[in-house]
């Protein structure tokens, strides 16, 4: 992955843009610090495509993931007070 400053890839967009169709990812640094990557579109589907849902998107999602396993009510065998003490 090619890596360039914020600066050149302002003044050279074009080539900028134009290498990351040909060659693939464009890293873009900003005083020396990874700041942003420069992804073709396809590349962009597929990993949003391929990304997993968070747990806020889960918990705020209308649909149930799973089925809500409930133990039936009464079943579970309890120690006897004697065996706690």
């Amino acid at each position: 992955m090619h890596t360039w400053p914020v600066q050149d890839a302002k003044a050279r967009f074009s080539e900028f843009l134009d290498a990351c169709l040909t060659q693939g990812p464009q890293m873009v640094t900003r005083r020396g610090t990874e700041a942003a990557v420069l992804v073709p579109v396809a590349e962009w589907r597929r990993l949003q495509s391929a990304a997993r849902p968070s747990l806020k998107q889960l918990l705020l999602s209308d649909q149930a993931r799973t089925d809500l396993i409930v133990p039936a009510r009464g079943a579970a065998k309890r120690r006897k007070a004697e065996a706690l003490l």
